[in-house]
């Protein structure tokens, strides 16, 4: 079987204002990427809207149909103080997260291998009613509720190597003692959230906070010791990747330093366990990453890494 990537040209079309650094061009460097010969084995599929009933597993339905209906025709308007709504952010909102529910359709059903959902807006920090941090939909936690909802997947794990913490998974997430939440993020850093003691109702949440200025072999460490083994223990029956690129070094938003070498041993170390316990069920999803060049091969070293998973 196949890597599927999943995608939607009406997730390039939105904004947030000139120079903003989530932009369009980071999902148009990402898809050039891929688009290159040695990824040519890679089944391309168009995202449909995800429904209001799919994105209401995790965020509370009013939230959902207000921020629709904050969609302007002309200009911007401001959600958070560093994410606003365009004229074509709705529908990337919805493909965005579409795109993840028939990823896990896709997966779940036996009919890729894996996936890799190219889309944005990216979904990680948004909370059950609130946008926050360039997010609108919790896109890998629509596509972790859909999961059980649609395929009886009752065991559901997400982990997240942004270099920014996913505060919006975590708090979704830790009070289903069947729902796991693993991040690796940079601390201090923006939101503030992801220490090592939040932990779950049943230690279903890790936390690895990792200084300014670490490095791979920091960060491959805090995988070995902490983040496998206790996603081992757990036993997904799938497993959602909330794929950041943004602890890279050469990125501008933060301060780590890993590079592509360290992405792609971190897919593969994850889709070892998913092949253990998940039967290779992977549903990947882009979140950070904001130098472009950094950004292209990050990805492609992902993608790569789950192609020869």
């Amino acid at each position: 079987m196949v890597t599927a990537v999943f995608t939607h040209p009406a997730c390039i079309l939105h904004r947030m204002g000139a120079g903003h650094p989530e932009s369009p061009q980071r999902l148009e460097a990402v898809l050039q990427a891929l688009r290159a010969p040695e990824f040519a084995a890679l089944e391309w599929r168009d995202a449909p809207r995800a429904t209001e009933e799919q994105i209401a597993r995790v965020h509370d339905a009013r939230y959902v149909r207000a921020l629709l209906a904050a969609v302007p025709s002309d200009g911007l308007v401001q959600v958070d103080p560093d994410t606003a709504i365009g004229p074509d952010s709705g529908e990337a909102m919805l493909r965005a997260a579409g795109a993840l529910v028939t990823a896990v359709d896709a997966v779940a059903g036996g009919e890729v291998r894996n996936a890799f959902c190219a889309v944005r807006p990216p979904g990680h920090h948004a909370e059950p009613a609130q946008p926050m941090g360039f997010c609108f939909f919790n896109n890998v936690a629509v596509g972790a509720l859909h999961a059980r909802a649609r395929h009886g997947l009752r065991k559901v794990a997400v982990v997240d190597f942004d270099v920014h913490h996913g505060n919006g998974t975590q708090h979704m997430f830790e009070h289903d003692p069947d729902l796991f939440y693993a991040s690796s993020h940079q601390s201090p850093a923006y939101p503030g959230t992801g220490r090592a003691d939040e932990r779950g109702v049943a230690g279903n949440v890790i936390n690895v906070p990792l200084p300014p200025g670490a490095d791979g072999r920091l960060f491959r460490a805090a995988y070995q010791s902490t983040i496998l083994p206790k996603l081992e223990a757990f036993a997904p029956d799938i497993l959602l990747i909330s794929a950041g690129f943004d602890a890279h070094q050469a990125d501008p938003l933060a301060a780590l330093a890993l590079n592509e070498a360290d992405y792609a041993w971190v897919t593969t170390a994850l889709c070892q366990v998913a092949a253990r316990h998940s039967q290779n069920r992977v549903v990947s999803a882009l979140e950070g990453g904001y130098d472009l060049d950094a950004l292209a091969s990050s990805a492609k070293a992902h993608v790569q890494a789950l192609m020869g998973a």
